[in-house]
């Protein structure tokens, strides 16, 4: 590890841990501690990665993951931030957005070819000819992204957290700690939040050469300790801020939602780049990331470094620079020197010569283009700009720039802050309005001494006290900054050659933005979205204050004119599996799941139900073994579980009264021991659910509704019972009843054994309702056709369903009778042209376009949804929901569902039910067509491939027993 330093006190890594590990082939040696980044540069290695859209070599930057110069991907897990991503002994990391890796990427091609990119140019290219957008779209697609998702693997599960607070404190920097102490001493339960794995904030690499900062920071860490009132969460971001200050915190493990009463933002600032040419090159890092090699990581930037200081903060890089060992060839100061105090002394001394009012016009790039040699400087004139008629070359391996900060302003604006731009430091700060219970300190506040910030953490601290009523007295004022500001107001210099970059996520350079606004584009949210600066991967923590330097100066407004764009969640990328937990989703199983199981059948998944999809017979594939479940219903019998139904009990004297309501047919008439078919509508007239009503007395009727959709429909039904005030009782009994259905031409002989109930026609007619026994269990039998055949539902309860389950099995044992599963019963359903609410229906339709409009009761004064449908009914359909019929078409040429129906080149419906093989010998669909598409007869064509139709006519449905013999049996 060719640029490692001694041992440092406070450095984060643990030399005793040696870790070997893998990049692009090659096999390195860090420590426990280190991150891949810092490993890399310890080890000699420049060159990290390569830029999103002209393939330019980069390297370390900001170290603090507020670029994404590093990105890599283990093989399993990809776009791995390597500023923050620890090294895992024996992986293999590998660089993301490359061709061929990252020296011999062949897509760097694209920086030759840059000119022809600019900014915008895919707003403008590739629409003609038209034909060849196809191609270019193909191209685009490959180009685009930073990583390739691994189908195959499968992340470990990531639970939730909860977590509530009185202050919840961002940044464990001077200003964050004090402000957690004050308020933890005044009472309050706070919780510190750091995305660092160590305490400290810049008092960890800004201030280790200073004592008394050092015994500070002891004395902070050591009282936050003891306070028992305050949590520490090390290695957090706080992702988002929502509505009543409902905060989402991420760690590598969870998320957590933590509801605070208050919140202090003292997360500091995001150091900024200066805009030069060749300004991403490797070796060109912020003064910062210099800093944190130094003194977190004990690592050499470099060997001979040229310092850009545009404030006092570059002396002091400066400085640690000299005591690591590294050759400071000059400082390249931006400002007067009479700005500057006495803040250069200490570097005179040292013989370390300073240019003031100079820049940095260019970076001299290495031969292999991978590296900086030189510096280019410049005398600066009054207005700021560069005087190039004479410049002098600095030799260097290393550029550190220090010229400026922007707030880490996220938390503060998502929680509903504002900020303005002070003169005073440069920067934007804090706005007074702030709304109740948010506060700031420190670096967000333009405090930049660490004495002062300590005493803005303190104030904040006890303002938040103050608001939740634990403090009294004077409270302090807010601290202000003194001396020369903190941050230039204009570190950009122009340059022929464009490159100089702004926005190094999205290889935007200042010419870029020229010639945008040149178009029109003079808004800030325009510009942004024009250019797409600060809209990469690290959203714009280090473009968005030079971009709004930038459009000032153009529009010639001031900065506060101009405005700002707005920050929202997530700051840091947060990982899918997080926000989707741990996965967890109720799995139900009926009371016959064990014996589906012995019987070989395989399981699907039916909203929270796991069902039989089909039972798996010897050797037969798939289609043949629900052919062949379906084929034994229409000849003899079969038994279907459909537990599953959503069982509902409407019981008091308005019962009848609710459901004529909630449905739009009539029961009031219903005689107990009748079946009815009911059919609900939202208010817009939109189908929501069916199922059967089953009065069972005057004032009891039993309904069943869809599987996936009883629970939300029993909540509406709960909603509206409240709203109407009527005497009813509702009671979802569905995992109280086990339901099964016995259907087929000896669907009566196999029952007619094991029931007290008398099954003949006369005696139970179709759409009837008996109670009875069944093998001796209390059953109520419902006679039913979903499937066309002549059928039973048999409803008991769920403890004794697998008694009266095996019974029926024995039973038909005479007729071969055999489960049945989810995908035949939909098969037989869809000959019969029954619907499936949710598969042949959608968010929008309504009963006149799935041909259901006779369920609609006549001159009904009211039920939810009948307004509506009364305007429906007197507009012309769009739509309607027909039957089709294939034929001279093998399986392969037929459509899956959803395909579109096409007419005239135009999109003229969907197939919203598909079967290829149906007991009638031809493949069957339901579909959505124009109704002037919509006779019998009339030949569509549907494609199922891009340029591929293939044609079916629209047929009557039912397809099969078009007179319902089939169901009356005698």
């Amino acid at each position: 590890m060719s640029r490692r330093l001694p041992p440092r006190e406070g450095e984060w890594i643990d030399r005793q841990t040696p870790v070997e590990f893998w990049f692009e082939g090659t096999r390195y040696q860090g420590f426990a501690g280190d991150v891949l980044s810092s490993a890399l540069w310890a080890n000699g290695v420049k060159l990290l990665g390569r830029s999103f859209k002209y393939h330019r070599p980069r390297g370390v930057y900001s170290l603090m993951n507020h670029d994404i110069n590093v990105m890599v991907t283990d093989g399993t897990t990809f776009n791995q931030r390597g500023d923050t991503l620890a090294i895992r002994p024996g992986t293999r990391y590998t660089a993301v957005n490359t061709v061929g890796g990252v020296k011999r990427d062949r897509l760097k091609i694209m920086d030759r070819l840059s000119r022809f990119f600019p900014v915008g140019f895919y707003y403008k290219a590739f629409h003609t000819p038209r034909w060849l957008f196809p191609f270019y779209e193909n191209q685009m697609r490959k180009a685009a992204g930073l990583g390739k998702i691994d189908p195959r693997h499968r992340s470990a599960p990531s639970p939730k957290d909860y977590a509530f607070c009185d202050l919840l404190v961002v940044g464990t920097g001077p200003a964050g700690l004090a402000g957690a102490i004050a308020a933890a001493e005044q009472g309050l339960k706070v919780i510190l939040v750091d995305e660092q794995p160590h305490a400290g904030g810049s008092f960890n690499w800004q201030w280790t050469g200073d004592t008394a900062a050092m015994q500070k920071r002891a004395e902070l860490l050591q009282r936050v300790e003891e306070l028992e009132n305050i949590e520490v969460r090390l290695q957090t971001q706080v992702a988002g801020c929502y509505g009543d200050y409902w905060i989402a915190l991420v760690d590598s493990e969870r998320l957590t939602k933590v509801r605070t009463r208050s919140l202090l933002v003292a997360a500091g600032c995001f150091e900024q780049p200066a805009v030069f040419q060749n300004n991403d090159l490797p070796g060109v890092m912020l003064g910062s990331a210099a800093q944190r090699l130094i003194q977190l990581y004990a690592v050499q930037p470099c060997k001979r470094a040229v310092v850009l200081a545009g404030n006092s903060d570059g002396y002091r890089v400066a400085t640690d620079l000299q005591q690591a060992g590294v050759e400071v060839a000059a400082v390249i100061d931006l400002r007067v020197e009479e700005s500057t105090g006495n803040e250069g002394d200490a570097l005179k001394a040292l013989g370390i010569p300073i240019h003031y009012q100079h820049t940095i016009y260019e970076a001299e790039p290495t031969s292999d283009k991978c590296g900086v040699q030189a510096a280019v400087v410049a005398q600066l004139d009054p207005e700021n700009q560069p005087q190039t008629a004479s410049t002098e070359r600095i030799e260097c391996d290393s550029i550190v720039v220090s010229v400026g900060w922007s707030p880490n302003a996220s938390a503060y604006y998502q929680a509903g802050g504002r900020f303005v731009y002070a003169e005073h430091v440069e920067q934007l700060i804090p706005k007074a309005d702030a709304p109740a219970g948010l506060y700031a300190a420190g670096r967000l506040n333009g405090v930049y001494d660490w004495i002062e910030q300590l005493a803005d953490g303190t104030r904040a601290g006890l303002e938040a006290a103050a608001g939740l009523g634990h403090a009294d007295g004077a409270l302090p004022a807010i601290a202000k900054h003194a001396g020369s500001p903190p941050s230039h107001p204009w570190p950009i210099v122009a340059h022929p050659g464009k490159k100089n970059f702004v926005d190094l996520d999205e290889d935007l350079h200042l010419a870029d933005f020229k010639n945008a606004h040149q178009e029109g584009f003079d808004n800030i949210e325009l510009m942004k979205r024009y250019t797409t600066v600060g809209m990469g991967p690290s959203q714009g923590k280090l473009s968005n204050m030079n971009a709004v330097r930038i459009l000032a100066k153009l529009n010639e407004s001031s900065i506060n004119e101009t405005g700002t764009t707005t920050a929202r969640p997530f700051y840091q990328p947060v990982p899918l599996k997080h926000l989707a937990g741990r996965r967890f989703h109720p799995q139900r199983r009926t009371p016959l799941n064990d014996w589906h199981e012995r019987a070989q059948a395989v399981m699907m998944h039916a909203g929270a139900w796991l069902r039989p999809e089909y039972y798996q017979v010897g050797g037969k594939n798939r289609e043949a073994c629900i052919f062949a479940e379906a084929t034994q219903v229409r000849m003899q019998v079969g038994i279907i579980d459909v537990s599953t139904l959503g069982k509902l009990e409407v019981c008091g004297p308005e019962s009848a009264e609710f459901l004529e309501r909630i449905y739009t047919g009539r029961f009031q008439k219903q005689e107990p021991g009748r079946l009815r078919y009911g059919l609900a509508c939202d208010e817009s007239g939109v189908i929501i659910e069916d199922g059967v009503i089953a009065r069972l007395d005057a004032e009891r009727f039993y309904v069943t509704a869809t599987s996936s959709g009883v629970a939300a429909f029993y909540r509406e039904l709960q909603r509206w019972a409240l709203i109407w005030n009527l005497n009813v009782t509702l009671v979802n009994a569905t995992g109280q009843y086990a339901a099964m259905n016995i259907a087929g031409p000896e669907s009566r002989s196999v029952l007619q054994k094991l029931t007290d109930v008398d099954l003949s026609p006369e005696a139970f007619p179709y759409l009837g309702l008996r109670e009875g026994t069944v093998v001796g269990v209390p059953a109520r039998l419902m006679r039913v056709g979903f499937v066309g055949e002549l059928g039973y539902e048999i409803h008991v309860p769920a403890s004794q369903g697998l008694q009266a389950w095996t019974a029926l099995m024995q039973a038909g044992q005479e007729y071969e009778i055999q489960p049945f599963g989810v995908e035949a019963q939909r098969l037989l359903r869809l000959e019969k042209g029954h619907l499936i609410v949710g598969q042949d229906t959608d968010a929008l339709t309504n009963p006149f376009e799935a041909n259901v409009s006779w369920a609609i009761g006549k001159q009904k004064p009211f039920f939810v949804g009948g307004r509506s449908l009364e305007i429906a009914a007197r507009k012309p359909l769009t739509r309607k929901l027909v039957g089709l019929v294939f034929s001279d078409q093998g399986p392969s040429l037929l459509p899956e569902e959803c395909q579109l129906i096409i007419q005239d080149g135009e999109i003229a419906g969907r197939i919203t039910s598909m079967t290829k093989h149906s007991t009638l010998g031809k493949p069957l669909a339901l579909a959505f067509v124009r109704p002037d598409l919509a006779a019998p007869g009339t030949r569509v064509s549907i494609r199922i491939a891009p340029g591929q139709l293939i044609h079916a006519e629209v047929s009557t449905t039912p397809f099969y027993d078009p007179e319902n013999q089939r169901q009356d049996l005698a």
